[in-house]
This record gives C-alpha cells, sequence and structure tokens, in this order.
C-alpha cells in the first residue's frame, strides 16, 4: 500500500486534502491523472449498466434531500456504529475493528461502548435551528427510491428494470484508514433494480454474476476477486441475501461491492411516510404491488484503489526495475503518449501535429523532456498503454513506432494509419498484429 501511495503522491494521482494546512483526516483531492482514473472507472460502469443495457435508465438525485426521506429510510433513528474512545490518546475506535480490547494506536484503556451516528447535519436556510435541520446523504439508493413514480411514469419501463445513480455520500466514519479504502466524502455507483416478488432470488444471482464479470472484463486478476455470501446473522434488518464481491487488498480481503435483496422494504417505507402509493401495476395480471429491489452498490474511490493495486507491478527490464501500471486501456488517464525524439522546431512541429490529431479521439500525453527511456519509463509508471515516438526518419517516410506498454514491443506504421491502428489496439487487437 506504501508504493501505491507514494505513486499515486508523486504522478499525481491523489493528494491529502487541504494538505498545505496539515490535511482534513480521511479527505482526498484527485490531481491530473487521478481524476482521469476516477472518470473512467465511472464511464465503465455506467457504460456496462446502462448504455450496454435496454432495462435500465439513469438518475442524478439531489444531495441534500427532505429530512423525513432519512426518517423514512431508518438513518436517523438507526444508522449508527458503535465507538469506543482511547482514555489516554482520545482516539476513537470501532470495536469490530479492534484485534484486542485496547487502544491500537497508544495500547491505552478504551471506554465503554456507544453508539454514533454517521450522518452529518446541517442546516438548510439563514437559523440554524431544529426544524431547518437536513442531512448531507449517506447513500445515493434513497433518491432512486423517491423518484421511482417519477421515472416509471416518464420512461413507461416494464418490470423488470433498473434505474442507475453515480453520486456524491458523505458518512462521518469513526474508524477510516488505508488510503481511499474508506472515506467520510465519496461517490457511490449504484443501481436498484425492480422485480416481481418471487423472481428476486434468481435475479440477485444473475446481477452477481455479472457485476463480478464487470471487473475481470476490466483486467482484474480473478485469483483476486471472490464472492462472500452473507450470513443470515450479518444481514441488514432489510435484507433477504446479500453477496459482497471482495477484493484481496494489502490489507487483507475486503469488500469491494455489496449486491443485496433489499425486499420491498424502501418503497413500503416510503409509501408509508409520504402518503404516496408506490406501487407497480401489472397490466397483464391486473394487479398492484410493491415490486422488489436488487442493489448492487459500489465505491468509485474502492474500485479506483483496487484498479491502482492490482495493475502495481515492478519487472526486471535489463539491469533495472520497471514500475508499471498495467491498466485496462478503458481505464488508463492516458491512452496514448507522443514522444518526439529530439525538441528541434523541425521534428516537434510534426510531432505537434501528430498530437493534435490524436487528441481529437483520445487523452494523449505529449512528453519531449530527458531521454527517450526516460520518458517510456514515465508513461509506463502512469499506465499509458502506448508511446508513439517521432524520429528525424519520419519527416522523410511518414511512419512512426508505437510501443506497446506491457510487452515493451515496437511496430513502425504509416502517420496515414496511425488513428486506425491506435483505436484497433485499444479495443483489444494484439499488438503485433
Amino acid at each position: 500500500m506504501d508504493k501505491i501511495v507514494s505513486l499515486a503522491r508523486r504522478r499525481g494521482f491523489i493528494f491529502p486534502s487541504s494538505e498545505i494546512y496539515g490535511g482534513l483526516n480521511s479527505c482526498w483531492d484527485y490531481g491530473p491523472l487521478g481524476v482521469e482514473l476516477k472518470r473512467n472507472v465511472k464511464e465503465a460502469w455506467w457504460r456496462y449498466m446502462v448504455r450496454d443495457r435496454d432495462d435500465v435508465v439513469g438518475l442524478d438525485a439531489s444531495i441534500i434531500m427532505h429530512p423525513r426521506v432519512w426518517e423514512a429510510s431508518g438513518h436517523v433513528a438507526g444508522f449508527s456504529d458503535p465507538m469506543v474512545d482511547c482514555k489516554n490518546c482520545k482516539m476513537r475506535w470501532r470495536p469490530t475493528d479492534l484485534a484486542e480490547p485496547k487502544c491500537p494506536a497508544c495500547g491505552g484503556e478504551l471506554t465503554e461502548s456507544r453508539q454514533f451516528n454517521l450522518m452529518f447535519k446541517t442546516f438548510m436556510g439563514p437559523v440554524e435551528e431544529a426544524a431547518n435541520i437536513v442531512y448531507l446523504r449517506p447513500e445515493t439508493a434513497q433518491g432512486i427510491f423517491v423518484n421511482f413514480e417519477n421515472v416509471l411514469n416518464t420512461t413507461r419501463k416494464k418490470l423488470p428494470f433498473g434505474i442507475a445513480q453515480i453520486g456524491k455520500s458523505f458518512r462521518n466514519e469513526i474508524t477510516t484508514g488505508n488510503f481511499i479504502f474508506r472515506s467520510r466524502e465519496f461517490e457511490q455507483m449504484e443501481l436498484e433494480y425492480f422485480v416481481k416478488p418471487g423472481a428476486d432470488d434468481a435475479c440477485l444471482e444473475e446481477w452477481t454474476q455479472y457485476r463480478l464479470n464487470w471487473y475481470k472484463n476490466l483486467g482484474m486478476n480473478p485469483e483476486n476477486l471472490r464472492l462472500r455470501a452473507h450470513r443470515s446473522d450479518e444481514l441488514a434488518h432489510y435484507a433477504k441475501g446479500c453477496y459482497d464481491v471482495e477484493y484481496n487488498f494489502p490489507m487483507g480481503w475486503s469488500e469491494l461491492e455489496g449486491i443485496a435483496n433489499r425486499r420491498d422494504f424502501d418503497l413500503t417505507q416510503h409509501s408509508k411516510y409520504s402518503g404516496k402509493a408506490l406501487e407497480y401495476f401489472d397490466e397483464e395480471t391486473k394487479e398492484h404491488f410493491i415490486p422488489y429491489v436488487i442493489e448492487p452498490s459500489a465505491g468509485v474511490e474502492r474500485s479506483t484503489l483496487a484498479f491502482l493495486i492490482d495493475a502495481y507491478a515492478e519487472e526486471p527490464d535489463k539491469d533495472e526495475i520497471r514500475t508499471v501500471l498495467h491498466l485496462h486501456p478503458a481505464l488508463a488517464p492516458y491512452k496514448i503518449a507522443v514522444l518526439p525524439l529530439s525538441k528541434k522546431e523541425i521534428l516537434s512541429d510534426y510531432a505537434r501535429k501528430i498530437y493534435a490529431d490524436l487528441r481529437k479521439c483520445w487523452m494523449v500525453a505529449y512528453d519531449d523532456s530527458q531521454s527517450i527511456g526516460r520518458r517510456y519509463r514515465r508513461q509506463d509508471e502512469i499506465g499509458t498503454p502506448y508511446c508513439v515516438t517521432v524520429d528525424f526518419q519520419s519527416l522523410e517516410d511518414g511512419m512512426v513506432t508505437i510501443r506497446d506498454r506491457d510487452s515493451m514491443d515496437q511496430i513502425r506504421v504509416k502517420v496515414s494509419e496511425l488513428s486506425c491502428i491506435l483505436a484497433a489496439k485499444l479495443s483489444g487487437e494484439p499488438f503485433n498484429s
């Protein structure tokens, strides 16, 4: 994990938030490469979950919602964790995170456990009083449930169908750490898939495999992934069944994503609290009922961390060790780097034209400082799949060299065919074909 943190800081993936003021615990800023990687993770999820399917639509609900939403969902009364304090250093911990009954930081004695609500409170309006309390949402799911009727009426979807959302959530976590694995401000990628009661068990199994395949399709090592079914004593009170997709992080196997059968709990609660009948009418059977819900829920930051860890490698290269991120091309911040062999104007002008042309299609880097070997290493370390080297021979024959990040093989191609060849390589065509 230390190597990932160092690389992320050094190469501009992730910085501590408010660093010039000493930072803010468990809050992170995403730099030029990090913001691209995160955006690519979200885009890959949206394409797989929404654009590639005809039974899912999207939503972007407000972060601040009516406080009754959180009463109906149970968050106001029950969204809490047990917490203990160290009597010596005053640090706070989840009892479930402790291997023994003493402070992990200083070894001090701990207080008795007490409950701590994880929601951030704020006030809406000019007066800070109880009537104006609102919450920063702790999950995106409730925005989907309260919009169920709106989406159903405007899209006229038939069961089964899903509503997907990517958005910010906030949890006042007691114990944070392991880099971006658990933070207080994070993004969720969630789907609420509505099904007829009775079809829910089979649907849960289908979505579990479908979500597991997403990680594998994006190059994650299957040996680092596993499914774990929740025991009956660890299921949430509303859940009929749940699976975790777990990843073998440096700190051990931990949850990457949860896929839960939430039954009809949420729509039933919001119907009760709002007075709106959030039901589905089946035109074939002429019956009204509240659908069951299958919910795949993944964290953007946690997924990003897993992809970084899985892609990281240190490999022998002659007398040196090269650091390389074997990121899937769909996730790589830069798809291509254009590297002129010299800074001489006649060559750099030619290389800049190639760079400008490629940028119409992809995120492309341009690097002309230091030796070509050092530039290759820089691009390897940030996960750029292909480097295009422009040399003086290019001015004569109109050809450039493409270098593959993973194999380090090189091929010479015509500039006129460069875009088509790169498009084929980025879509999965073997490099030397």
